[in-house]
């Protein structure tokens, strides 16, 4: 067996693949509520008071105007000074949360806009309220819509998870620096690293493709000509 096979096949994989572990639970923890506060951050936007929308356009102001790299420090080294300790894992979960619920709300925020305003009017005259037409009416185009864009960001979270290395938690990119330092194979390692993280973008750029085909809104399909 090659050595440099042997090498990935015994040393490499453990370490590798407890760090995919750790990115995924990255990942995981993050999607959800970054779409959640995505959709509240656009619809306070667009329905919101003078005040709520106001809040709204200064967060995705501050978080899309600051590298999340600097977010991230400041939520895990300033925010104890203020009383508020928080674990790597904790701090990358929050800076990749609020960082992915401001671009999310740019597409949601897009998405609603582009839903005919005569539909919430229609809504009203039938005999719904303005939040229930916004819920069942507007909000579930407004949602299919924006899942190209939405789908972007996940799929750029994917990668941006190996900025939590930074703050000392150990996943892909961590395990692989640490591998790498102790063999000083470095260019075997990190491709190995960048075969992983292709594979992951890969798997859920097909799955993504699935969704927007199957929720894929009448009239608005890709045109194929």
């Amino acid at each position: 067996m090659d050595d440099s096979l042997r090498y990935i096949l015994e040393d490499l994989s453990g370490p590798l693949l407890q760090g995919t572990i750790a990115s995924l639970k990255l990942i995981a923890c993050s999607v959800p509520f970054g779409l959640i506060l995505g959709f509240a951050i656009a619809v306070g936007w667009v329905y919101g008071n003078r005040a709520i929308s106001g809040l709204c356009k200064v967060y995705v102001l501050l978080v899309k105007g600051t590298p999340l790299l600097i977010l991230l420090f400041v939520i895990y080294f300033c925010l104890p000074s203020l009383g508020l300790t928080l674990s790597p894992f904790a701090a990358s979960v929050t800076g990749f949360i609020m960082c992915n619920a401001a671009y999310n709300s740019e597409y949601i925020r897009g998405a609603i806009l582009s839903v005919r305003s005569g539909q919430l009017i229609a809504a009203r005259s039938l005999g719904m309220g303005r939040f229930q037409a916004i819920i069942s009416i507007v909000l579930p185009q407004a949602a299919r819509r924006a899942l190209p864009g939405c789908s972007n960001e996940i799929i750029y979270l994917i990668k941006y998870s190996s900025l939590a290395y930074i703050l000392s938690f150990i996943e892909l990119t961590g395990a692989g620096k640490m591998a790498a330092t102790r063999s000083f194979r470095f260019t075997l390692v990190f491709s190995v690293v960048g075969l992983v993280y292709l594979t992951m973008v890969t798997l859920a750029s097909l799955f993504f493709m699935w969704l927007e085909k199957k929720f894929a809104i009448p009239g608005f399909e890709r045109s194929r000509d």
